[in-house]
């Protein structure tokens, strides 16, 4: 770990322990020991620790009087200060987050019906992610103050980021990401250094949505935002057992947020301790937006996303297996023992009321739409982000240091940065490319169209696969495979991550449930009835207070 990363660490800490009184309800808020990550009930602790809450446990205890939100945002500060230093969750804190939890209380002192369905929970914000006041970094040195790159501080809340404060939230701080959110598997390249799994410090943490899923699973906020354009919501979840969704592309307002894909691939998410909790979320953060017009066809469903929670929604399914039709060829195969847990899965689905339709995709030719890059990675759909990004520069406001890719390449190069090949390729690409990407358009279509195509032939109502196909490596040691990326990244389709036991070495085994564009609330339905009878959620609260393993290249 750099000497920089070190010094910032302290930094954040020393923050949160200025900014916490360490007590909720007069007692001092302790984590609960435990000897390794526990398995099962994860997310019903006996003790109730405040910094255990679930969303809807949060609000009765706002709402009851239990704890105050100042109470229980100096909880996490609190939480973050003891373990930050060893996890580097955050980029930065929230100098604010006491003031934001302050107006909530008082808010709560009025009328009940003016409170938010989120009012007083501490959240957290992926730094790819507009938030008034606070530099937006992507974790790349150019744009990250803390290395002597430019301050991009905007001038409003992204679009989700301004429902979610109409909502109540309590924003904790902005979350760790790998350079530009360029990795599904871990942070190792931020300019912040390397983000740590919440479960074991040795295992990878995902990417790119790193930071957030150690703040959630970590314990140090309620629940948080990921944001995906190849499994960076996926990748984490399931690294770090968490509830997840992955949304229809366009679903959820996009802009403020440093694309990657923008107008394309790029989707915002909720992290959650259980599908109640994603439902919640997403509640609050979909639907059409003026200032997006990718969100124009948003289809939000009557009730919302809370709707179909039910212990009897896998009841009379029919639920399509993974399987070659899918996915073909070495990157396709499941490991020997992710075909064992998987096996149990389709028993339990089976157990609660659901036929199961073998490898539906077999000859369909669905397998061979992919195209598979560097890495093993399906990256189309982002010629043409850098007009995206030019937007979003544009987007940043009046005061912004810089409001283009020329004036950010000009500052660059004038404040030792000129090495850094990312920008000139963006300049470059702003010339070149044009503004879509006709081979993405074209060959989403085809999935899209053999996707439903498959699901109406077989009438089935939603997927279920293995979320990875091999367990995750250490954080220095390889990949995350996931299933389903970039399949439904490129068809823009929804997935809905559902924590299911562990491996034998104990890292967490995952599940995803994939269904047809706009049915997230049928698939949290499901996930919510598989959750209730399985409970498979990893979870450790006896986190390190020492550091994590040192990156090869600094050893």
């Amino acid at each position: 770990m750099s000497t920089f990363t070190i010094r910032r660490l302290a930094a954040v800490a020393a923050g949160a322990v200025l900014a916490s009184s360490a007590t909720v309800g007069g007692a001092a808020a302790t984590p609960v020991a435990a000897d390794r990550p526990a398995f099962g009930h994860g997310h019903r602790p006996g003790a109730q620790d405040p910094t255990t809450f679930t969303i809807a446990e949060a609000t009765k205890a706002l709402k009851t009087g239990r704890v105050t939100s100042v109470e229980l945002t100096r909880a996490y500060l609190d939480r973050i200060a003891q373990h930050e230093p060893y996890y580097n969750a955050f980029t930065r804190l929230n100098p604010d987050a006491l003031v934001e939890a302050a107006a909530a209380d008082a808010a709560r002192q009025g009328s009940q019906k003016d409170v938010g369905p989120l009012e007083g929970v501490p959240i957290v914000i992926k730094d790819s992610l507009d938030v008034r006041g606070l530099p937006t970094t992507s974790g790349w040195a150019v744009t990250s103050p803390e290395a002597g790159g430019v301050a991009l501080v905007p001038q409003d809340d992204a679009p989700v980021v301004e429902r979610l404060r109409e909502a109540g939230a309590v924003i904790v701080g902005k979350t760790n990401l790998p350079v530009l959110a360029g990795s599904g598997s871990n942070a190792n390249n931020s300019a912040y250094g390397p983000t740590f799994n919440a479960l074991d410090q040795d295992w990878a943490p995902g990417g790119s949505s790193s930071g957030s899923a150690t703040a959630v699973a970590g314990d140090f906020a309620v629940t948080g935002i990921a944001e995906e354009t190849g499994g960076s919501i996926q990748n984490p979840a399931s690294a770090q057992s968490l509830f997840a969704v992955k949304p229809t592309f366009g679903l959820v307002p996009n802009t403020g947020n440093m694309p990657l894909a923008g107008n394309t691939r790029d989707v915002l998410g909720p992290l959650a301790k259980t599908p109640e909790d994603a439902a919640i979320m997403l509640d609050v953060m979909a639907g059409t937006h003026s200032g997006d017009p990718k969100t124009a066809g948003a289809e939000v469903p009557d009730g919302g996303y809370t709707s179909q929670l039910s212990k009897r929604a896998l009841e009379g399914t029919r639920i399509g297996l993974y399987g070659p039709g899918w996915r073909s060829g070495q990157g396709g195969e499941l490991s020997d023992e992710t075909a064992a847990l998987y096996a149990e899965a389709v028993d339990n689905l089976q157990e609660q009321g659901a036929t199961v339709v073998e490898d539906p995709f077999e000859g369909t030719r669905f397998a061979d739409l992919a195209k598979i890059g560097e890495g093993g990675y399906d990256g189309r759909g982002s010629v043409g982000n850098a007009h995206a990004v030019e937007d979003y520069l544009a987007g940043l406001g009046d005061g912004a240091a810089v409001s283009s890719l020329e004036q950010l390449d000009d500052w660059a190069d004038a404040h030792g940065f000129a090495g850094d090949e990312r920008i000139d390729e963006m300049v470059e690409a702003l010339a070149t490319e044009p503004t879509t990407d006709a081979e993405f358009e074209a060959v989403s279509e085809q999935y899209q169209e053999l996707f439903d195509q498959v699901m109406d032939t077989q009438d089935l109502d939603a997927l279920v696969f293995p979320q990875q196909v091999e367990e995750i490596p250490g954080i220095y040691d390889g990949e995350i495979n996931a299933s389903t990326v970039s399949e439904i990244n490129i068809s823009q389709l929804p997935g809905v991550v559902v924590p299911d036991g562990a491996y034998d070495s104990g890292k967490p085994f995952n599940l995803i449930f994939v269904g047809k564009k706009y049915s997230e609330a049928d698939l949290l339905g499901f996930a919510y009835d598989y959750d209730e009878a399985y409970d498979g959620r990893v979870v450790n609260r006896n986190l390190a207070t020492t550091p994590g393993p040192v990156q090869p290249d600094e050893q």
